[in-house]
């Protein structure tokens, strides 16, 4: 126990942590049931990407030094992947074309949810929800509308959290649970 106060972090944990957080709040089962996303593999997915979005998005205008954060915690959500995929039986040949996918869609997302954020039509980004979480089913639209507002949520609370907390490996995302509520039951 004493020997941990002498042991270097090389970055290792906060990275760890920071991806747990993501992660954990990509699970709040209020996504799966208040929000309607759907509980497979591919919704769970969507909600660590909308997650980790919201990291890089609040990092994107620190220096660069300090944006090397999120492309460590990119790193550990793309080795994360990588071993989700072999476990479900992806062989290694395939695996890197799966993980070329992965990174694309990262990317994409990323693209599009920055730019549905500043767009001057809030509906930009519960139409980008809506395709990529939800499929584009038009029965969602309710369920993708709340969730572009957890979005703005998310974007606003991680940009007043100091950069100095992120490096310490917490993120504190709003609550999940609620929020639909507030515009009306889901369809």
């Amino acid at each position: 126990m004493i020997l941990r106060w002498f042991r270097r972090d090389d970055g290792g944990e906060t990275i760890q942590r920071l991806y747990g957080a993501i992660v954990a709040q990509a699970r709040d089962p209020a996504f799966y049931t208040d929000y309607g996303v759907p509980d497979t593999i591919e919704g769970r997915f969507e909600m660590i990407l909308v997650h980790a979005f919201a990291l890089f998005h609040r990092l994107r205008d620190e220096p660069e030094e300090r944006r090397a954060l999120g492309q460590k915690v990119f790193d550990r959500f793309c080795f994360d992947m990588d071993a989700n995929l072999r476990e479900m039986g992806v062989g290694d040949l395939t695996v890197p074309k799966k993980m070329k996918r992965v990174a694309e869609a990262f990317y994409g997302r990323v693209g599009v949810y920055d730019a549905a954020l500043a767009a001057p039509n809030p509906g930009e980004l519960a139409a980008a929800l809506l395709r990529n979480v939800y499929a584009g089913a038009e029965g969602r639209l309710r369920e993708a509308a709340a969730l572009a507002d957890y979005m703005r949520a998310a974007a606003t609370g991680l940009a007043a959290q100091p950069f100095e907390t992120l490096a310490s490996g917490r993120i504190d995302f709003p609550a999940a649970q609620g929020r639909i509520a507030q515009q009306g039951q889901p369809s």
